[in-house]
């Protein structure tokens, strides 16, 4: 009779819901003691500047100079940029969450593997100092950049990018020795809706006149 009990006990056991229960909660226990290993597998690979060199020679050198210091005005200066804007830019692009058709044909043709080594090798580049050039102007472009506009609630450019332009990684873009045509675009396209990738930056240039567009434009490009 005391191994019929044991029997009989077993069995209520195993068809138990509380049974079933814990037996399912032991699993995720066995895949804990593997989630270091998912984790470092997980981890994103380290950029291979080889490559990245390779591949911006290839695609982004024509408009954007060997090292990343475009001689064209219209587009933009990529050496010492934070890679981390580059690589955001650059999916943005390939999204169309930010609209070029030119841009989006290269970056639609990358990998996230393509753009991070492209953006860490550009990146590391050493950036060439501009100037401004216009010298009515560039007063009122180093007022905005400092102390903003007051009376409209303007930020000070500065808050963002640092006072020498350097900007913070990962969040706001180096601007300084950028050139002043393609800065003045990206302002004005930001104003006009055209650009529409940076809410932060569409409030602020909305404020700004075609004036104090230029000027602070300008005053970046000299900025170093």
């Amino acid at each position: 009779m005391k191994l019929i009990a044991q029997l009989l006990i077993a069995a209520t056991a195993a068809a138990s819901p509380f049974f079933a229960f814990a037996s399912e909660a032991a699993a995720p226990a066995a895949g804990h003691a593997s989630a270091p290993a998912a984790h470092a597998a997980a981890k994103v690979a380290k950029p291979d500047l080889a490559k990245g060199e390779a591949s911006f020679g290839a695609v982004c050198a024509a408009c954007h100079g060997a090292d990343g210091n475009s001689g064209t005005p219209a587009n933009p200066k990529l050496a010492q940029q934070h890679p981390e804007y580059l690589v955001k830019q650059l999916q943005e692009f390939k999204s169309d969450k930010r609209s070029n058709p030119i841009m989006k044909g290269f970056a639609s043709a990358l990998s996230d593997e393509d753009m991070r080594n492209i953006a860490y090798w550009v990146g590391n580049k050493k950036a060439k100092p501009g100037s401004a050039t216009d010298k009515t102007l560039v007063q009122l472009g180093e007022r905005i950049y400092r102390g903003g506009i007051a009376d409209r609630q303007v930020p000070a450019c500065a808050g963002c990018h640092s006072p020498n332009g350097a900007g913070i990684p990962a969040q706001f873009p180096r601007v300084s020795g950028q050139h002043a045509e393609y800065a003045a675009t990206q302002l004005t396209g930001f104003r006009d809706g055209i650009r529409k990738n940076s809410p932060q930056m569409t409030q602020v240039a909305a404020k700004l006149n075609d004036r104090e567009i230029k000027a602070v434009s300008d005053y970046i490009a000299g900025l170093r």
